[in-house]
């Protein structure tokens, strides 16, 4: 009997094995497609956004990258909905496709300089087909990844899909840093930056082989097969007023501030040291592959712990932390920019202590996240009510951050003002958090 019972449980995990392998794959390549656009941002301002004024040239690179986080909150309706009718695997399949497609085609543009206006407008719209794919996966593969996972270690087990986030852009800053390392300035400027695009083709297709194996979830399979599907979802979610409670808390406590964070470390500080503290770009991609290689374990870490202590305390001392550090963190990185020099680089090794304390921080938050995010709402529920709200969070609120702040020290002629955006912000949610978040990680999947 104990022979059998091992066996059953060595196929339980392989099988969960294969399901978060090829998951993640996939959200991977979906994170890889979507930030590879932000981690090329400063290049995109004048080969398609060409002004007098460089400053502006950047607001419209970053403007573009905002578009897609801004219709993030459709595709999440649109699939979201439709991964609570028709499963969730078929939606794995639709949203990939469309963003290698979207991805690939963005190697392909002509510039500014080639086709005028209608480089730009194109530009916008392969971001918009990005951003409504990106709303069907990122959320929907967190709800997938959890009801695979069972009843025990949900933390530590759907912790690695947050990982997928920074390996993209640590993939994409590694392929970019050593095309800048193999080509001259003009050869990259003139095609070297298409080069990571055209490589989703081929992840596209290894990521649409695995998904294709892919197993529906016990949880849906169940729901089916006791007929609990409503007709409208996304309508009875507004409708019930529990329900309504928690997409508010999910998108003000948990997306919001997880993406406030993410951005802020993953994405503005390869911006503010480039821009603001005027480091040479290899130093930045180095700096960034640290940071990011330091999140990935504390991100398991922190999913393992809410495992003993709970969701709510290891993400609530996230929020708060962020709302006390993440000022000073950034000043202290401006000061010690400054003093870089040819002969000097101790501050190097200072600031990658910041930047990976501040990678700590963000992993007090999404380590549990994904874990979260379905054990929130009921199994028939869950996919329209967690997608809708942590994309209309990511997309409104992360995704335009690095715009909002940009703009904001430019109006202050500061490069710290625009910070305080995300310092109060955290500093709410962390409020709202302590006093209203649930503990969910005793939940039953299945209820």
């Amino acid at each position: 009997m104990n022979n059998i019972n091992n066996l059953e449980n060595k196929n339980t995990a392989h099988s969960y094995r294969k399901v978060a392998i090829a998951a993640c794959f996939g959200t991977f390549l979906e994170w890889y497609d979507f930030l590879t656009f932000a981690t090329l941002a400063v290049v995109f301002g004048p080969l398609f956004f060409p002004s007098s004024d460089p400053s502006t040239g950047l607001l419209a690179s970053l403007a573009t990258f905002g578009v897609g986080m801004v219709v993030r909150p459709l595709g999440a309706a649109l699939f979201g909905s439709m991964g609570d009718r028709i499963g969730r695997k078929p939606v794995f399949m639709i949203t990939i496709t469309l963003m290698g497609i979207a991805t690939v085609s963005v190697g392909f543009l002509p510039t500014y300089q080639a086709i005028g206006i209608w480089a730009p407008i194109l530009l916008v719209s392969l971001r918009l087909l990005q951003g409504l794919s990106a709303g069907g996966e990122i959320g929907g593969s967190a709800v997938y990844l959890t009801e695979h996972a069972g009843e025990k270690s949900r933390g530590f087990k759907t912790s690695f899909l947050q990982l997928m986030g920074p390996l993209g852009i640590l993939v994409s800053t590694l392929q970019i840093a050593l095309l800048q390392h193999w080509l001259s300035p003009a050869e990259f400027q003139a095609w070297g930056w298409r080069v990571p695009f055209w490589a989703s083709l081929a992840l596209l297709a290894i990521a649409f082989q695995a998904r294709r194996a892919l197993e529906e979830t016990p949880v849906f399979l169940e729901i089916v097969q006791h007929q609990q599907k409503a007709q409208s979802q996304l309508a009875n979610n507004f409708r019930d007023p529990e329900i309504r409670k928690k997409m508010f808390l999910l998108f003000f406590c948990i997306s919001s501030s997880g993406a406030i964070l993410f951005f802020c470390v993953q994405v503005y500080t390869a911006i503010f040291l480039k821009t603001a503290v005027r480091l040479p770009s290899e130093i930045v991609d180095q700096l960034s592959i640290y940071a990011t290689l330091a999140l990935f374990p504390l991100t398991i870490f922190a999913g393992w712990l809410s495992d003993k202590m709970g969701r709510k305390p290891v993400i609530v001392g996230g929020l708060f932390l962020g709302a006390l550090f993440i000022q000073p963190a950034f000043a202290a990185i401006q000061n010690l920019g400054n003093q870089v020099s040819t002969i000097n680089h101790e501050p190097l090794a200072l600031i990658a202590g910041i930047l990976m304390g501040l990678s700590g921080i963000l992993a007090l938050v999404v380590g549990p996240q994904t874990a979260l995010l379905a054990e929130l709402f009921p199994a028939k529920n869950r996919n329209s009510a967690a997608t809708l709200p942590h994309n209309l969070a990511a997309g409104w609120i992360g995704g335009l951050l690095p715009l909002i702040v940009t703009w904001l020290n430019q109006l202050s002629n500061s490069n710290l003002m625009g910070l305080w955006y995300p310092v109060i912000f955290l500093g709410c949610a962390a409020v709202v958090a302590l006093r209203y978040l649930p503990e969910t990680f005793k939940n039953n999947l299945s209820a």
